[in-house]
């Protein structure tokens, strides 16, 4: 066992959440309480309501998560809200989140990882958002087809979706986890002909082909496993943890 205070400063120290900017309502940090010792640990994606109930089957005293409880300013606890927050007291869970400040680490971030996992080092922060980098640069030396596989081999099962409006030799990429198509403007600024991340919108489409730009889509769920179970890694390391990954896909 661990006490609570102990894990959570443990977390505060690895992630830096109070140096990091964020959307307004994410919450970053300790969100629900949960017990003073504890004894089993669970990461996931996300705080869904299926993945708490999952976490109170299996008797999980605190869950560590990268997208958390909240995203807005209301703050009324009704509907699917309640349901979460009364599962999580029934069973005594408390919650940690690590939104933007899981995507940007540089050893268990998301971003990093995902570079990592295709033979590259991260080497310069990309992706200007909420006052501090969100992404990675790294240089490469890849084919198209050599990107894929890589992509593939490291996301198995991912929706990977790639296109090509660029150079057909890859010499730099730039990775924004989950949804950071908005980024090829400044990928493109910096002269990276290759965005990596999860989804993307309509007008990326158009954005990618104007500005000569490769890009790639693997997932929004699929290229932000990586961060929560690094975190959780490191929890085992330090503490001797049993931590679950609670994972439930999603097809975007």
């Amino acid at each position: 066992m661990v006490h609570h205070n102990e894990l959570v400063a443990f977390l505060d120290d690895l992630l830096g959440f109070e140096a990091n900017l964020d959307y307004p309502g994410a919450w970053n940090g300790l969100q629900v309480e949960g017990p003073r010792e504890i004894r089993r640990v669970a990461v996931a994606v996300d705080a869904s309501e299926r993945i708490i109930g999952r976490g109170a089957a299996s008797d999980i005293d605190f869950l560590i998560v990268h997208h958390g409880l909240f995203w807005d300013p209301d703050r009324r606890l009704t509907g699917h809200r309640f349901r979460k927050v009364d599962l999580l007291l029934q069973s005594k869970m408390g919650v940690y989140a690590s939104h933007l400040p899981l995507d940007r680490h540089p050893e268990v971030g998301n971003s990093a990882l995902l570079l990592r996992g295709l033979g590259a080092e991260p080497e310069a922060p990309f992706g200007e958002g909420k006052g501090a980098s969100v992404g990675w640069t790294a240089p490469v030396d890849l084919t198209q087809p050599e990107l894929i596989a890589r992509l593939e081999s490291h996301l198995p099962g991912a929706p990977i979706r790639p296109f090509w409006f660029g150079d057909p030799r890859i010499t730099r990429v730039a990775v924004v986890t989950g949804s950071g198509a908005d980024f090829m403007p400044e990928a493109a600024e910096k002269g990276i002909g290759t965005l990596i991340t999860g989804e993307a919108s309509h007008q990326h489409f158009a954005m990618a082909q104007e500005l000569h730009m490769n890009l790639i889509l693997a997932g929004h769920y699929a290229t932000e496993t990586g961060g929560v179970r690094a975190v959780g890694q490191k929890l085992k390391e330090a503490f001797g943890l049993p931590v679950t990954f609670l994972d439930d896909p999603s097809p975007f």
